[in-house]
C-alpha cells in the first residue's frame, strides 16, 4: 500500500500553515514530513525483507529468548 500520500497532506498543512502566519507550525510539520520519510523507508525496507525470507538482517526477532 503506498505511504507517500501522507507527505502530501503534510505539505498541504504546510503551506496552509504559512498562509495563515503560523510559521513555528509550518516548521513543526516539516520535522513530521522527516519523521514520516524515515518510517516509510524503514517499513518499505521491513516489507521487503520479509518478502525475501531475511528478517534476521534488520534486527527483527520473535522476542522468545531462552524458550525451549
Amino acid at each position: 500500500m503506498r505511504s507517500d500520500w501522507i507527505l502530501d497532506v503534510l505539505a498541504d498543512l504546510k503551506t496552509f500553515a504559512l498562509s495563515i502566519d503560523l510559521p513555528v507550525l509550518a516548521e513543526q510539520l516539516d520535522d513530521t514530513a522527516i519523521v514520516a520519510l524515515a518510517e516509510i523507508a524503514s517499513r518499505e525496507e521491513r516489507m521487503q525483507a520479509q518478502a525475501h525470507g531475511n528478517d534476521r538482517s534488520i534486527g527483527l526477532h520473535s522476542g522468545e529468548l531462552g524458550a525451549s
